[in-house]
């Protein structure tokens, strides 16, 4: 009897003290609980207390806790937004003039500024591209050939010549044929300028001079365009971009003829040397014939494309660090078609099996194609802008110091040359 009464009163002490924790504030109530913890206390007294005595207080205790801690998440998320709101960072370009650089992560919304890239993809395709290039070298090195390879169709001079007999030239002259090719909506205009005659004479000298003069004519004919009072709105554009030039397989060094040209050629347009019919050589003798040629363009200070100094990111120059290892380029051109395993491949058949022309453990074809369409077919035009007619716009005003009226009045009178359009 006497253990339950013991007990009896107990509880209710117990239920009366709970009570009265009830009625007390709350800042007293986290104080004792916080501040003058079981820690600050008898440590035996928390291990003796029944486990049904000790659950509404701690309860209660996590449900407060855990609404302080939702309340102090939010108040740090929202001075994250105000700081994220503010950061704009100011740099100084001109002196006096500060001009803020606003990311993408502190805008309040969605702008639309990358939709211009749409909108010039649609102008560039409705206006279409011009594209010019030049093929030089001797005959008989399969320049028509390579040519009809890179774009895959007949425009070469001798494909859409009709009844074209190939007769070696007195001089060199330069013939154009232009195509307008349409892929998957993109129209481009290609223009072709082939030189017949070039380096085929028993003397050679001087037989680039025909070549440069060619470019100079057009640059000066976009300087006259440019110059007019009344111009167009959109000038033609027949400035050479490219000029590939053919080296014979001979394995042994660059030629007086080869050195000269490039030389002189390097100045005024992008040259891009190429190794025709390299299916002649072995793979030994291409790699040590390729290092020589290498060492010839340093020796002699010949500049092809594409140049170091005009790299103008570490990305375009570990690229194009890539392609000046490969330059030049080893080449195989043809327009026939072979089965190779079920497959119809671009390839020249021999004896020995079938030199795959895309394949690039047979040729550096199509290296050579990347560059020239996939890859840097719009920095040819740039560095034609940009670094060649700039360098001749200027020296020619310098030079003739001519004014407006006189160019406005005056007509540049070209040779007419052998020139027939076609549509693909």
């Amino acid at each position: 009897m006497c253990v339950t009464a013991d007990c009896c009163v107990s509880t209710s002490e117990t239920a009366a003290e709970l009570e009265t924790d009830r009625q007390r504030p709350m800042e007293e109530r986290e104080k004792d609980r916080g501040i003058m913890g079981p820690e600050q206390g008898d440590p035996g007294k928390g291990r003796e207390q029944p486990a049904s005595m000790s659950t509404p207080n701690s309860v209660m205790a996590k449900e407060e806790k855990g609404m302080e801690e939702r309340e102090m998440k939010k108040e740090m998320e929202l001075e994250m937004e105000l700081k994220a709101e503010v950061k704009v960072e100011l740099c100084p370009t001109v002196p006096g003039l500060q001009m803020s650089f606003i990311r993408g992560t502190d805008l309040f919304g969605y702008v639309g500024i990358e939709a211009v890239l749409d909108q010039m993809r649609r102008k560039t395709i409705k206006a279409g591209l011009e594209f010019n290039i030049m093929v030089v070298g001797q005959s008989g090195l399969g320049k028509s050939t390579l040519v009809n390879t890179l774009f895959k169709s007949k425009v070469s001079r001798k494909s859409c010549t009709p009844n074209y007999e190939e007769k070696i030239s007195k001089t060199v002259k330069l013939h154009s044929v232009s195509h307008v090719i349409e892929e998957k909506g993109v129209k481009m205009k290609l223009t072709v300028i082939d030189t017949p005659g070039f380096g085929d004479q028993i003397n050679n000298d001087n037989c680039w001079e025909p070549i440069v003069k060619h470019v100079n004519e057009q640059y000066e004919k976009y300087l006259r365009e440019e110059l007019h009072i009344n111009r167009k709105r959109r000038i033609p554009d027949s400035r050479v971009h490219c000029c590939i030039y053919f080296l014979p397989a001979t394995g042994h060094r660059l030629r007086p003829i080869d050195v000269e040209f490039m030389k002189r050629l390097g100045k005024i347009v992008s040259i891009v040397p190429v190794i025709a019919k390299a299916d002649t050589l072995t793979i030994e003798e291409r790699q040590e014939f390729k290092e020589q040629i290498r060492q010839d363009l340093a020796a002699n200070g010949i500049r092809v494309y594409p140049q170091k100094e005009y790299d103008e990111d570490p990305e375009e120059r570990i690229l194009n660090d890539r392609i000046r290892e490969s330059i030049p380029f080893a080449v195989v051109g043809t327009d026939k078609e072979h089965q190779v395993n079920g497959n119809k491949v671009l390839g020249r058949k021999t004896k020995w099996g079938i030199i795959e022309v895309e394949n690039v453990a047979h040729c550096e074809f199509a290296n050579l194609r990347d560059l020239l369409i996939r890859s840097h077919l719009q920095d040819l035009k740039d560095v034609t802008h940009d670094i060649h007619y700039e360098t001749y716009r200027v020296r020619r005003l310098n030079e003739s110091n001519m004014n407006y009226s006189e160019l406005g009045l005056s007509t540049w009178p070209l040779e007419n040359k052998c020139e027939s359009d076609s549509h693909l």
